[in-house]
């Protein structure tokens, strides 16, 4: 089969998040087993992009309303990603450094969308399946099966995966003339809620609908930030696929990043020295268990309360814990996790920001890592910490209950059942303890760095349901 992903990330090309790093593996093990998966994204002025060799695959004018642009699909030469990428160059719009985050967003993706569509429109065959990711694509199920220009792609079939459906990228009926033509009285199909919802309409318009965990997908039913009653219309043709890992970017035997490479055998002795360069980087002290945060510092992660849990924490602990957060978010957030280091100076710490390369040295060096969510679709993270040998803390929510299970129960990480202040630092407690229990706590790492979280499963499961549809 010829699957074509479409989405505004893919790792390592541009990436704010977990999309990212979707759209960066499941190609790649598509085209393991057999499939020919392409990926296109917006050429963005990114660091990848500037450092690799592209060819012209499409060159043409295009419009979305009386807007005139001209684009061009590029391709990369080398297929080092183990796909082929395509990048859709717009310029005075895809063209800047930031993935997101301007005021002409919806004119961006729109854009990036009919451009898309209109290359792909005009070969001489038809892929097998158009996979959307996230709102950015989400008029393309529409487009593609409306849209009079696109009538050779009707019959290809589109699929919609749901990263997460807080983001939704509405926009005012204003705008409705930017989309090429089409029978006006399919315009219900785009709207939801007295403005056009390219996700309400993705997922009224694909084939079929996935999220990335069976349970975000039973939780969406009750809480999709108004696409509730939707989603259960739609349910018959949706479906949970739990995310993977990409296991060679993800391994702590051949990481690149590590101040030491370990493995299941060498485990103990990796961590301990991969803890010890983090904490001589931070001013930390590497015999204290480490407990770290990684990700967006916003409400959704729980990060609103991270200030609070840490400060509670490390006035119980005293001098036997650490704590190291790694993230940028929302600003009063920073703030207070940065007031922090001057009260506990030499036990906690905190970069603002984004690093890979610290991101897998944290992951490598910690003994715990914390995700408080109040919205988990997936998570990737987890699983990252699993396969380093980090015990997962979390919140019992989304992706984070299907890959999770609580040490007391015979499983591998610590959960709760809330993201509030007491159940973290009662986490915290219950943590420390664990540490100290140097036997249970050896025992639990090593279980679950066996756990196979790898793509393999999750690129067959996409495959089986592609299949369905042909």
């Amino acid at each position: 089969m010829e699957i074509i992903h479409i989405s505004a990330e893919c790792y390592p090309v541009a990436k704010v998040g977990g999309l990212a790093d979707v759209v960066g593996a499941l190609p790649k093990y598509q085209n393991k087993i057999g499939h020919i998966a392409k990926v296109v994204v917006p050429a963005y002025e990114t660091k990848f992009i500037r450092e690799s060799e592209f060819e012209v695959a499409y060159d043409a004018w295009s419009n979305y309303g009386n807007h005139h642009f001209s684009y061009r699909i590029l391709r990369e030469k080398t297929n080092k990603l183990g796909f082929d990428l395509y990048i859709v160059h717009i310029q005075g719009l895809t063209d800047r450094p930031n993935v997101y985050g301007y005021a002409d967003d919806t004119e961006r993706f729109i854009a990036f969308q009919i451009a898309t569509l209109d290359w792909m429109a005009q070969w001489e065959h038809q892929p097998d399946v158009i996979h959307c990711h996230d709102h950015h694509t989400g008029l393309i199920p529409f487009m593609a099966s409306n849209c009079l220009k696109y009538q050779r792609l009707n019959n290809v079939p589109t699929i919609l995966t749901i990263h997460n459906a807080q983001y939704q990228g509405q926009f005012g009926w204003d705008k409705l003339y930017y989309l090429p033509a089409f029978d006006l009285w399919k315009g219900g199909l785009l709207g939801w809620e007295d403005a056009i919802n390219p996700l309400a309409s993705a997922i009224k318009c694909a084939w079929r609908v996935t999220t990335v965990s069976p349970s975000y997908l039973e939780e969406m039913m009750n809480n999709a930030r108004g696409l509730e009653s939707l989603l259960r219309q739609e349910q018959w043709k949706s479906v949970g696929i739990l995310n993977g890992i990409d296991t060679e970017v993800w391994n702590p035997e051949t990481d690149p990043m590590l101040s030491k490479s370990y493995n299941l055998k060498t485990v103990e002795a990796g961590k301990l020295a991969n803890k010890k360069a983090l904490c001589d980087v931070f001013q930390l002290d590497a015999s204290k268990p480490l407990f770290t945060f990684i990700g967006r510092l916003v409400d959704e992660k729980g990060a609103d309360l991270l200030p609070d849990i840490f400060y509670n924490a490390l006035q119980q602990h005293g001098d036997n814990i650490n704590v190291l957060v790694l993230g940028s978010g929302d600003n009063w957030v920073e703030g207070r996790l940065n007031q922090l280091k001057d009260i506990f100076d030499g036990k906690y710490n905190v970069y603002i920001g984004y690093n890979e390369q610290v991101s897998h040295q944290m992951y490598a060096g910690a003994d715990y890592l914390l995700m408080p969510s109040r919205v988990e679709p997936c998570g990737l993270n987890q699983l990252y910490a699993l396969r380093y040998g980090t015990v997962p803390i979390v919140r019992r929510v989304g992706g984070l209950r299907d890959t999770v299970t609580d040490i007391g129960d015979g499983g591998f990480g610590l959960c709760h059942d809330q993201t509030s202040i007491w159940d973290v630092t009662h986490a915290i407690n219950r943590a420390v303890d664990i540490y100290n229990d140097k036997k249970t706590f050896k025992a639990v790492r090593k279980t679950m760095m066996k756990i196979d979280h790898s793509w393999d499963r999750a690129a067959l499961n996409y495959i089986e349901l592609y299949q369905i549809l042909k």
